[in-house]
């Protein structure tokens, strides 16, 4: 953005000197276009970035919720039938969380989680059919399968993203605004380096945590910071029998 800067600068001091305030007639509707463009599409760009942030949370903390009260529901199951479904249950647990704080990791352990997800399924089933109560099937196997669902949503929630045309748009009409903010600059016989680099920060700035935004668990702005709701969790079921 300072090269932009620096060369919209020099194209507008080719030809005659320019008059303090007067540019070619039109210039200012142009650049007032392309400046409230730029500023639109960053205010829609952050503002759906910021949208799909919370979702994800919110998504983790419904995850937590799911997984603790199936958790609980076992309790209902046959005393024999428990031993090896919370085994199975405490074995999905970790890979749901080693899914998301271990990212070179991350297709590998939610493979496993889904073959997991089997074999939870068709324990949890066989111990219902066991103890032959409708209710108790009814309470348990719905609660695992908004395990699952909810497992699906967080899967799907990483991966819903803008089409990559709006990043490029983003970073050609910034650039475009540099050019034509040093058009405007060029009045000047000195360079103002405050300008110059206020503006060239404060648009980085704007697009850079619209990225950490929209891509979390990948730069500085971390969407972990809800992931202790699970590490509770886990660290609950692993102290208990």
């Amino acid at each position: 953005m300072v090269i932009c800067l620096e060369i919209g600068r020099r194209i507008g001091n080719w030809g005659p000197t320019p008059k303090a305030g007067k540019g070619p007639i039109g210039s200012s509707t142009i650049e007032n276009a392309v400046f409230a463009l730029f500023g639109l599409l960053i205010a829609f760009t952050f503002s759906g970035a910021a949208i799909r942030f919370e979702a994800r949370r919110h998504l983790i903390v419904q995850e937590a919720n799911h997984l603790s009260t199936a958790w609980l529901r076992f309790d209902l199951l046959p005393t024999s039938s428990q031993p090896s479904i919370r085994k199975s249950f405490r074995s999905y647990l970790d890979k749901r969380l080693e899914a998301y704080s271990n990212l070179d990791a991350s297709k590998k352990a939610i493979k496993e989680s889904e073959q997991l997800q089997g074999l939870l399924w068709v324990e949890t089933h066989a111990a219902c059919q066991e103890k032959g109560d409708p209710a108790t099937t009814s309470l348990v196997l719905t609660s695992l399968n908004h395990v699952f669902d909810i497992a699906t949503s967080r899967s799907t929630a990483t991966q819903v993203h803008p089409p990559l045309i709006i990043f490029q748009l983003l970073f050609l009409l910034g650039l475009c605004s540099a050019l034509l903010a040093g058009c405007g600059m060029s009045e000047n016989h000195k360079r103002s380096w405050l300008h110059i680099i206020s503006f060239a920060i404060i648009i980085s700035v704007s697009v850079y945590v619209t990225l950490e935004l929209e891509f979390p668990r990948l730069g500085l702005i971390q969407v972990d910071g809800a992931d202790f709701l699970l590490i509770e969790l886990q660290t609950a079921i692993n102290a208990s029998p």
